[in-house]
């Protein structure tokens, strides 16, 4: 069967059931904040499952575009080097809302996998639910009994919570489910291991093929399963690897799905898929997933750019031309060429790429052309940078290495990254990011800066740092210039000798003031930050007429604000004892991947895994605390011969630069010993406290903590106490708050169920009220009247209600809500269909009598606006449009 037969064939196999066929909801996800890409078969069905929509029928079943490359669900670096991830993909699938259920689902699975598709009854496996204790939900017994004498027990696996039970979220419909797996392995691999010792374990030949899920449970949000009202079926099939079943090959990409894709990429480059070149093999493979997800993203109105869905969609393009670029010799625009052999194989059931084929290559070139410009040069550049660390002997690209690549050649991340892995290396994605922060602050100054040249004063050999010793020097200017910026005008300085220690290593620069005498009159200069330009201490001032004072100038006393510095230096010590505690608690794999630190707080980013328990971090807090209270002295060595120091065992940061010499911060040679350029603390004491604040991710791999100190430490706690303090006042001085809070919180659940209780009722005393005010015109039935209720939801239900009880029912009703008007209109659907009326459009032409707006769908629709009198007018308008 080809690919076009087997989908035709579930299509055809499920109307004989009576299901109604439906098409595929856009690649892009158009309503759901939740989502950028619909994901799974069941997104565009989420409202239905949720009770906020009724479904066009009970039985549904279509085929689903769907697009998985980002969050939970992310298989991008698996594509093209596996045999069955991919980008967009498509989902068969089956729905029964409240209509049949296991009995039916189990049932038809197997004819239609067994009779239809004539897939071997001995090749397949199924896994029921084998319950949950905690959640109390028992051993799937009814799925075991269903799926028994079909396969055979000895062909039944019991999967867990994690394999066998599907969740929507962390709320609303969830149960058990039944997957269906199949052996496509030689026989002789089939007669040496059981296949299904090997299903979920990951074998490209023993793979899922469905899914059939069984929704009979809510998951309340304390975490409570409670039963559905009426059950509900969800099933999905991967299209791609059904067709790897049926039409019995050994990979995805070996099926008519990919193959006429393929064909065209074998002609443009002149290489033979399968031949002896795996990586031409690799990128055939990515390339013809990836011309599906990014042609019918642009198709469903996504096109590339550098946020969000934009960004994801530029991001597969750009790994695709590449993978074209480097291994099927592409060095002119290809992608876009696939696009007519794409759009010839869905015409049929995915037309819209047909309808849009000119618009939808046009946008791929352009981006193919901008992304080949910087190519070429960019991989050139990359190349010259891994053989550069080779010969240093390491496998880590810098930062900041990477960084340029993104800045100059358009390079992204993951691209990079990519790049590198293929090579053996990796890259420092802390330093990046940090660059990238960086190249963000510096962007946003020099588009509205203006800088004057330097005016030179006076030669100088470099600029002498003496702020580890000294909080005041006497020095000379050697040169200054204007800066003009949004803000204002600014004057940056340079010294021959300094005590300001400008922003290094996440340690931020100095502030303080410069004074000098002109003719006996004093002048000042306030530094409000220190950067360094190329090994220049630049200090910025925001005063201003400073040009003659400055020229003028002899000797300047430059003075650091004390205060402020030894608050960053009791927080940069403190990291240091922070790094070795997280050691001992988390393990050695520990290291600095980032770090900012103010006199207000140090943030610190390294490489972890998971999240950090509470009870490590206080672990953590409790051991750095300890060492603070040893009041460990501090030991520094300077101009250490840099292999002297590592044999020390001192850490260096990930990423960083060192020279061949270096400096090294010591707190005991048994606990903490680090590579540093910047200020400490005399002695741990004076560090006083430290408490961490926040703990999270930052990305894969990488973790945040934020953390206190000193005074700071002590008002957060302060503040943590009267917080405390004013909640038992609250509550009128509880012996047991927790308690108290609890007992407050059920007393408010059981409240906010009483009052919707009470609100339904409202809503049916009203319902039966309007039923007489019913008004029969020739082909519908009428009710335009203004109501009382107490939520907009509550038009929704009394609209539905209603259209149970009423045929052909247009329903409009004005509301006053919360100070706010409110307007619904509900359209029975065969009145919709036979009338040619449109809920949204009625709504939107009402809201503009009450100054709002609003829209829907045509059966229903709601308006808000911020004019309550227009609500009768708007009524009165209504009467006159049926």
């Amino acid at each position: 069967m080809t690919s076009h037969q087997i989908r035709q064939s579930f299509l055809d196999f499920f109307r004989s059931k009576e299901h109604l066929i439906v098409p595929s909801a856009p690649l892009v996800a158009k309503n759901d904040p939740t989502l950028m890409f619909n994901n799974s078969g069941m997104a565009q069905f989420k409202d239905f499952f949720l009770g906020n929509g009724t479904p066009p029928s009970r039985r549904i079943a279509d085929t689903q575009k769907c697009l998985r490359v980002s969050g939970k669900h992310n298989d991008l670096e698996d594509v093209g080097f596996d045999t069955y991830h991919h980008t967009m993909f498509e989902m068969l699938g089956n729905w029964s809302f409240g209509d049949y259920f296991k009995t039916e689902a189990i049932t038809w699975a197997w004819e239609l996998l067994t009779e239809v598709y004539k897939l071997p009854k001995e090749r397949l496996y199924v896994s029921v639910f084998e319950g949950d204790a905690k959640d109390g939900v028992p051993f799937d017994q009814e799925a075991w009994d269903l799926w028994a004498p079909i396969v055979g027990e000895d062909r039944i696996i019991l999967g867990n919570k994690k394999d066998n039970f599907w969740e929507m979220g962390d709320t609303g419909p969830c149960g058990p489910c039944s997957e269906i797996h199949i052996d496509l392995r030689p026989q002789a691999d089939v007669d040496a291991v059981p296949g299904k010792s090997l299903v979920n374990n990951d074998h490209p030949q023993v793979v899922e093929i469905w899914n059939l899920v069984f929704m009979q449970f809510e998951r309340k949000a304390d975490g409570s399963l409670i039963p559905l009202p009426s059950t509900h079926v969800d099933t999905g099939m991967g299209f791609e690897r059904l067709c790897m079943a049926v039409q019995a090959k050994m990979s995805n990409y070996d099926t008519d799905v990919f193959q006429n894709t393929i064909n065209v990429l074998e002609k443009l480059s002149g290489k033979t898929y399968g031949s002896d070149e795996p990586f031409s093999d690799i990128a055939m493979r990515v390339i013809s997933d990836h011309i599906r997800a990014v042609a019918f993203a642009i198709t469903d109105g996504q096109l590339p750019s550098n946020v969000k869905a934009g960004y994801v969609i530029r991001r597969i393009l750009r790994r695709a031309v590449r993978y074209g670029y480097s291994y099927l010799g592409f060095s002119e625009p290809f992608f876009h060429k696939l696009i007519p052999v794409l759009s010839d194989q869905f015409k049929d059931v995915f037309p819209e790429l047909t309808a849009q084929e000119e618009f939808v290559t046009r946008v791929i070139l352009e981006e193919e052309k901008s992304f080949l410009r910087t190519l070429e040069s960019g991989l050139k550049r990359l190349d010259i940078i891994m053989t550069s660390l080779k010969e240093k002997e390491t496998n880590v690209i810098a930062g900041s290495e990477v960084f340029e690549l993104s800045d100059t050649f358009g390079f992204s991340v993951d691209l990079t990254a990519l790049i590198a892995r293929e090579k053996s290396f990796i890259i420092d994605e802390a330093g990046f990011q940090d660059a990238l922060a960086e190249q963000k602050a510096r962007s946003r100054q020099d588009a509205a800066k203006e800088a004057t040249d330097w005016i030179e004063l006076r030669e100088s050999d470099g600029v002498e740092f003496l702020g580890y010793d000294f909080e005041e020097t006497h020095s000379h200017i050697v040169k200054y210039r204007k800066v003009k910026t949004k803000t204002g005008e600014e004057y940056h300085i340079v010294l021959d000798r300094t005590p300001f220690y400008a922003e290094m290593g996440g340690q931020v620069g100095d502030t303080g003031t410069l004074r000098w005498a002109v003719n006996g009159e004093p002048k000042v200069a306030f530094i409000v930050d220190t950067k360094k330009e190329n090994d220049l201490f630049v200090h910025i001032s925001r005063d201003k007429n400073l040009d003659d004072p400055l020229q003028n100038a002899g000797i300047v006393v430059a003075h650091i604000d004390e205060e402020r510095r030894d608050k960053i230096k009791a927080n940069h010590s403190a990291t240091h004892l922070m790094l070795s505690s997280m050691r001992e608690v988390l393990g050695t794999h520990i290291g600095q991947k980032g770090s900012y630190l103010n006199d207000e707080l140090l943030r610190f980013d390294f490489s972890h895994f998971s999240k950090v328990t509470d009870e490590e971090l206080k672990r953590i807090e409790d051991r750095v605390n300890e060492k603070i209270r040893e009041n460990i002295p501090l030991k520094v060595m300077s101009n250490l011969p840099i292999q002297e120091a590592i044999a020390m065992g001192a850490t260096a940061t990930f990423g960083e630069k060192y020279g061949d010499f270096v400096r090294v911060v010591i707190f005991d040679p048994e606990f903490s010993l680090e590579l540093c350029g910047g200020t400490h603390i005399p002695s741990t004491g004076e560090i006083g406290v430290f408490k961490f604040i926040s703990e999270g991710s930052v990305s894969a791999g990488v973790r945040r903590v934020e953390a206190v100190t000193g005074e700071k430490a002590l008002e957060l706690m302060r503040q943590q106490e009267d917080t405390l303090n004013q909640l038992k006042d609250l509550l009128k001085g509880p012996k047991d708050i927790i308690k108290a809070v609890e007992s407050l919180l059920e007393e408010r659940t059981q409240l906010q169920k009483r009052i919707e209780v009470l609100e339904n009722e409202k809503i049916q005393q009203l319902k039966l009220q309007l039923l007489d005010q019913v008004k029969s015109h020739q082909s519908f039935n009428l009710i335009i009247q203004r109501v009382d209720v107490p939520s907009a939801d509550s038009l929704k239900q009394l609209s539905y209600e209603l259209r149970d009880q009423v045929e052909n029912l247009i329903a409009v009703f004005g509301a006053e809500i919360a100070g706010k008007p409110q307007i619904s209109v509900f359209i029975a659907e065969n009145v919709v269909q036979n009338a040619g009326l449109n809920a949204g459009a009625i709504v939107k032409d009402l809201a503009k009598e009450i100054r709002g707006g609003g829209g829907g769908q045509p059966f229903f629709a709601t308006a808000g606006g911020s004019d309550a009198s227009g609500l009768e007018k708007a009524l009165e308008k209504a009467k006159t449009l049926f």
